[in-house]
């Protein structure tokens, strides 16, 4: 008997991340099923470490797939090659699209064009679209016939807002059966070297490089000011993906800090009613993502799926914005009206002195707050959802295949 094929694209870091997890369920209720990936943007990193093959060429274009965020990165790609990859891939997805059953979209309209090109049914998981940013989702002209189309068999949203407004509009197929992203999230009792009753900070810098760099520097500018004016003991834990922690030799350099295995250490810390400089450490880890954050008490980041999982988790979190191409101002405050009140976006324009300042007193003020850190735990829930949404989307391909 012929085995069952199903091609997985998805047009974002966050969102190959979300097929990861489908997959991973899916090779618990189906794992005779034959799986391809297809990452429109970016390495496809997530998929190699889930070990799915892809099935195009791809690379990593200097915008990192956020060019809308600015006109001048979208030349940039284009210089980039981003015609030719964009053309290789969409072959490949008609190639390799006539042996499968069911393609599994999760992103936008790219991620939707693409599915609709193979000529087979197809699911998506609207990962980029919430009714929470404006109130009414507008998907556009476009992308709303991408859904009404036949070929379409099911569209999962990303929170239950948005799929009441999708519904109330008229697109009955959409549903909100939890949000993938908050999955694996659980404890691997990783050993974070934690200093019993000590509030904990989690950094989260992103996953993009360069720029994950250049968040890293900004966010240790920020744990000084933290570290100096703090009125509570605090400690930092940072988490990183793998390609970073090469590189801190360099970043600790950059930022005038010393670099210890994994250990990022500055000395000259004077504390408000203390004469002597003191310690503070950044301890590093690129394998330990869910135990941080799990762990933490407040979590200061400058990426986005990371933040919204924290959200989810009932953590509060405070965001600075970087200079881009992808964490920026219009970022993080389009990330503050999809995620709530859990997020706290300080300043308007890339972090500065002053900023890093505020940030610095808005960390000390919040994890002192019990109401609003209350308010944090019921705001995650509503804006995310539940763990196991990635087992019922499996749950659903299983059926249908």
């Amino acid at each position: 008997m012929k085995s069952k094929g199903i091609l997985f694209l998805s047009n974002g870091h966050g969102e190959d991340a979300i097929n990861c997890q489908i997959v991973h369920a899916l090779r618990a209720s189906a794992p005779n099923v034959d799986v391809s990936a297809m990452p429109i943007v970016g390495d496809g990193a997530a998929y190699r470490r889930s070990t799915l093959p892809i099935i195009a060429p791809t690379s990593q274009m200097p915008s990192g797939g956020v060019f809308y965020m600015n006109p001048l990165y979208l030349l940039k790609d284009l210089g980039a090659g981003l015609i030719a990859l964009t053309w290789q891939q969409l072959r490949a997805v008609w190639t390799h699209g006539q042996s499968c059953d069911l393609v599994v979209a999760t992103g936008d309209i790219v991620a939707a064009g693409f599915a609709y090109a193979t000529g087979h049914p197809y699911i998506i998981f609207l990962s980029a679209h919430s009714s929470y940013y404006e109130g009414r989702v507008d998907l556009g002209v476009i992308l709303w016939q991408l859904l009404c189309s036949q070929k379409c068999l099911a569209v999962f949203t990303r929170d239950a807002l948005t799929a009441a407004d999708l519904n109330l509009q008229g697109l009955k197929k959409a549903e909100f059966v939890n949000n993938p992203v908050m999955d694996y999230l659980n404890s691997t009792a990783k050993d974070l070297q934690l200093k019993p009753g000590v509030r904990t900070i989690a950094l989260l810098p992103g996953s993009r490089l360069p720029e994950a760099n250049d968040n890293l520097v900004l966010l240790l500018q920020l744990v000084k000011e933290i570290a100096a004016n703090s009125t509570l003991p605090v400690q930092f834990r940072a988490a990183l993906v793998p390609s970073l922690m090469p590189q801190l030799d360099d970043i600790a350099a950059q930022a005038g800090w010393l670099h210890r295995e994994g250990k990022l250490i500055y000395q000259e810390i004077k504390q408000p009613g203390s004469a002597t400089a003191a310690t503070v450490e950044v301890i590093c880890y690129s394998d330990a993502f869910a135990d941080i954050l799990q762990q933490s008490n407040l979590v200061i980041g400058m990426t986005g799926t990371a933040i919204e999982q924290a959200v989810g988790l009932g953590k509060p979190v405070i965001t600075i914005p970087g200079n881009g191409p992808s964490f920026t101002y219009r970022f993080a405050e389009a990330q503050n009206r999809l995620l709530g009140d859990s997020v706290q976006v300080i300043g308007t324009e890339s972090a500065n002195p002053e900023i890093i300042q505020q940030a610095a007193l808005a960390v000390d003020r919040t994890l002192q707050d019990k109401d609003y850190l209350e308010t944090c735990v019921k705001n995650g829930l509503e804006r995310m959802g539940k763990a196991g949404g990635s087992i019922t989307i499996a749950n659903y391909i299983t059926n249908y295949l």
